[in-house]
């Protein structure tokens, strides 16, 4: 090659470098979208309420559910530890707790060795607690939350354990268990800091919550009565629990509100008695999503431990007219619907086992957590 145009290529390339070295090099800045935990998580459970109960309250309602509001639906899958078929006992401690169990245990293993609740947890880290339940307050699933014994059947045991935990809030029936018991004990005179009353007293509306105090109120001696019968406080119960625990902490707070009848009415094979519980907690729920929409920290976690009764909607149907039919008196072994609404509720999207409830509500409220899943 020539002299002359060796010279020309490597004044191109000394040119082609400077224009490289010169060169402004724009780099876009993207920023990584923060993180927003809620404060509060209020879980929501209607017992024994499959697609097919939400399916007949809907269209009982006029084709219209709260649950159509929630923009994140997902499924877990209700199997107890050993037992295809859960009872409300394991599969509250599976959400309570996060592990697979026994039916009738309340927040124990499966080797009945005690679990720490989510409730508990909450506690510790200083938020406020509550529960409400149109049962007794010492069934499955608020037990669940607060209690560890080895049967769901010891209520009086499992009455005493209110003591053990100071939860801030709980409202539901079985008033028998706390005054009226074997031991002779009235453990309604044990509840110190609590503003405690009860259905024979004053009624639920009357009572003005002090945040100051601890809440307990008993609405019936035993089991509450079906809500065809009379029963309303569930949603009142609702909104002024609340408004009470966001008072009561500025850490946030923990709920647990269980619809509990809904249950009953498949083991009886009543669907007049599903479809009044179901609307009683859908107006529940809508109470409760009203202040999530206004607060903007709530997570709203609606889902069920099990379906009951095998029910189902019958070719004769219309939408103004429910034929329906069962296939149990028992439990079934169906996939639960999970509904979500605030804060992290995309984890609750997918197919997963019901201990996951518990370990996405953790996540949600951005503990870390070092437990095994199981």
């Amino acid at each position: 090659m020539k002299k002359t145009a060796i010279s020309l290529i490597c004044l191109a390339f000394i040119f082609n470098s400077c224009k490289v070295q010169d060169r402004v090099v724009i780099k876009e800045v993207v920023k990584t979208p923060e993180v927003i935990y809620p404060k509060n998580v209020i879980l929501m459970i209607g017992d024994g309420m499959g697609l097919g109960q939400i399916s007949a309250g809907m269209y009982h309602q006029g084709n219209k559910t709260i649950l159509e509001e929630f923009p994140v639906v997902g499924i877990h899958k209700p199997a107890a530890f050993g037992k295809l078929i859960t009872d409300s006992a394991a599969a509250a401690t599976s959400f309570a707790c996060g592990v697979k169990t026994y039916n009738g245990a309340i927040g124990v293993d499966k080797d009945t060795i005690p679990v720490k609740t989510i409730l508990e947890e909450a506690e510790e880290k200083g938020l406020a607690t509550g529960l409400v339940a149109t049962s007794t307050i010492v069934h499955a699933t608020p037990a669940s939350f607060i209690a560890h014994n080895k049967s769901r059947k010891n209520y009086e045991e499992i009455a005493t354990e209110f003591l053990a935990t100071e939860i801030d809030l709980f409202i539901g029936g079985g008033k028998k268990y706390f005054d009226r018991r074997a031991d002779d004990r009235n453990l309604l005179n044990e509840f110190k800091g609590y503003q405690l009353s009860h259905y024979a007293e004053q009624e639920l509306d009357e009572i003005e919550f002090d945040p100051n105090k601890n809440v307990a109120y008993l609405t019936s001696d035993a089991d509450p009565i079906p809500a065809a019968q009379g029963r309303d406080y569930l949603i009142p119960a609702s909104k002024k629990a609340v408004e009470f625990l966001d008072k009561k902490a500025s850490q946030g707070f923990f709920l647990m509100i269980e619809g509990s009848q809904i249950d009953w009415g498949g083991h009886a094979n009543n669907s007049d008695y599903i479809l009044t519980e179901f609307s009683d907690f859908d107006k529940a729920i809508s109470a409760v999503l009203d202040f999530a929409k206004t607060d903007g920290e709530t997570l709203v976690i609606v889902t069920a431990d099990h379906e009951t009764g095998g029910y189902a909607i019958q070719e004769e149907s219309t939408m103004d007219s429910l034929v329906t039919a069962f296939t149990s008196t028992y439990h079934t072994g169906t996939m639960i619907p999970v509904f979500a609404y605030g804060p992290q509720a995309e984890r609750f999207a997918g197919i997963y086992e019901n201990t996951e409830i518990y370990h996405k509500m953790r996540e949600a409220f951005n503990w870390i957590s070092t437990m095994q899943k199981n």
